[in-house]
């Protein structure tokens, strides 16, 4: 997949072509070591590499005029909001305890020295600490974000700056990553996160997702260089997996073994995310896992906080920046009612809001119940309710056909993962229909009657591209739970053959452990026949793996 094309004006590259038709511009492109052109290596907190590298440019960018800098390779919005990002990462560092504290623990030891990471996870400022974490503990790392909206760019330009480069000299981590990418770009900042042009197989060798999108694109290149082809893009179901097979296509013809050499040496990968984790359980019930996975969104210290609680701030936050409509009195409806739907729910309700859940699930449709919700489905209320919101981490809950039976000025907003929760190929293929862009990530979309209603980031998570995601704290306890799976993975590969894990459980809860001091809690101590009488050590682990929080 060739890289986007731009040109240098006054020190900032901009874009003058889009490689994907219908995919908005990502204007005012900043690149770092840009392609076609030879730099060294990345310096990864300052550690100087021997060989020099080029991003692979493609024929249209050989003869563009590019902005360069040297000692770094990477492509973010602008550089000089590094110093905003750094002064954000200070912010988030206060407020995110367990990693702090993890590295306080492990500066000595350097577990994860040698370690190649790949990240595919939201570019955030809180992102910036966990990357920042890693290289603390001695791994070098790539990153890319997880979604074309969710970037905030000036925590992108700090890591690529790094805490002790400039804007004019930047020595941090190579990132790949702006707000408002094309999926196009997306699948190229993707394949730049997993390049890695000094290692022996081209590659990481630990992979550190959300979503599995970077597990993805290594299993489906190992698949089809073993076919020896790739199926043509012009038959893919959705455009996303067009833009995969056509990247695929690209690397096969120019390296044919390029996926199968790299993940040859990849020793595991942390997934975050429900949606990821489906995947793997997948592959791994296929017999087509490659290498040994750790779920970390099944972590207590995860489940129970980022999707619950994270999900109940960043809701709302989200829907308030995007609309500026009182939630309160609004009839609310939220599709799944799992730990990110609980925490829509709560939000929803405590703006005052009149909220319903729809489910498939007996057991969660009890508990929604017993928490007081009505529970019914879509097709009862979707002519009477203002708010939308999916939370399933399933294809095609709200169809195109139920946007065109729904009210004037009705809001529809995902916080699932991917976009097809919400069926915008069929929304866009209504005849008549008209769709204006409000601000970035807010669009009206109105039909040939005259009825509009409002999309949220495009049917992505609203709560990544229209606010800044979940607050500081409560993913503190989640990259925590990243970064002690990760060096579980990377320390010990003999104890972890191909297949899925959970985080061990003495691990889930040292991360809660370190999170308790920064807000007074104080833990009562078992006596020593107190343990013995309920089977457990003085110190935990205090729940079997069964036990469900």
């Amino acid at each position: 997949m060739p890289e986007p094309d731009v040109a240098a004006d006054g020190g900032r590259a901009v874009r003058t072509a889009g490689p994907a038709e219908g995919e908005r511009a990502s204007d005012g492109l900043r690149c770092g070591q840009e392609t076609g052109v030879r730099a060294e290596l990345p310096a990864d907190a300052g550690r100087p590499r021997a060989q020099p590298y080029t991003v692979p440019l493609s024929p249209s960018r050989r003869s563009s005029r590019m902005t360069t800098t040297t000692g770094q390779d990477f492509k973010v919005a602008d550089l000089s909001l590094a110093v905003f990002g750094r002064k954000e990462i200070t912010l988030a560092e206060h407020e995110m305890p367990g990693l702090m504290a993890i590295r306080k623990e492990y500066a000595a030891s350097q577990p994860l020295a040698g370690a190649r990471i790949t990240g595919s996870l939201h570019m955030t400022v809180q992102t910036a600490v966990l990357i920042e974490t890693l290289v603390a503990l001695g791994a070098r790392v790539r990153w890319a974000s997880c979604n074309i909206f969710s970037t905030q760019d000036h925590a992108a330009a700090a890591v690529a700056v790094g805490p002790d480069g400039t804007p004019d000299d930047p020595r941090g981590v190579p990132v790949f990553a702006w707000k408002g990418e094309t999926l196009e770009e997306y699948w190229w900042c993707t394949e730049q996160a997993l390049t890695w042009p000094d290692a022996p197989t081209g590659g990481p060798n630990m992979i550190l997702d959300d979503g599995g999108d970077a597990t993805l694109l290594v299993h489906k290149g190992v698949e089809f260089e073993k076919a020896g082809e790739v199926p043509d893009p012009a038959t893919a179901d959705s455009e996303e997996y067009a833009q995969i097979l056509t990247l695929l296509r690209r690397t096969l013809a120019e390296s044919p073994q390029k996926w199968t050499q790299l993940a040859s040496e990849i020793r595991g990968v942390t997934e975050e995310t429900t949606t990821g984790v489906h995947r793997l359980y997948e592959m791994q019930q296929a017999g087509t896992l490659l290498f040994p996975a750790i779920n970390v969104n099944d972590a207590v210290t995860k489940s129970k906080f980022d999707n619950k609680y994270g999900c109940r701030h960043s809701l709302i936050d989200g829907i308030n920046r995007a609309t500026d409509v009182l939630i309160g009195g609004k009839t609310a409806v939220v599709c799944g009612y799992g730990d990110v739907g609980k925490g829509c729910a709560e939000s929803l309700r405590g703006q005052g809001a009149r909220v319903i859940v729809t489910e498939i699930d007996p057991i969660c449709a009890l508990q929604a119940a017993m928490d007081g919700y009505q529970v019914t489905t879509l097709d009862e209320v979707v002519e009477t309710a203002d708010i939308f919101i999916t939370a399933t981490g399933n294809r095609d809950i709200i169809m195109a056909s139920d946007m065109a039976r729904m009210k004037h000025q009705a809001i529809v907003g995902n916080i699932g993962h991917f976009d097809n929760e919400i069926d915008m190929a069929g929304l866009a293929k209504i005849p008549g229909i008209v769709k204006d862009e409000v601000k970035p990530q807010v669009h009206t979309w109105t039909f040939e009657d005259g009825k509009t209603i409002i999309v949220l980031s495009e049917g992505r998570l609203l709560n990544l591209g229209n606010a800044t995601g979940h607050p500081s704290f409560v993913m503190s306890n989640s990259f925590a739970d990243q970064t002690l799976a990760q060096i579980e993975l990377f320390t010990k590969p003999e104890s972890y053959p191909t297949d899925v894990y959970v985080l061990p459980k003495h691990l889930d809860e040292k991360v809660a452990r370190l999170h308790l001091e920064s807000l007074g809690v104080k833990l009562t101590t078992l006596r020593p026949e107190q343990a013995s009488y309920i089977g457990v050590p003085v110190e935990g682990p205090f729940k079997p793996d069964h036990y469900r929080y």
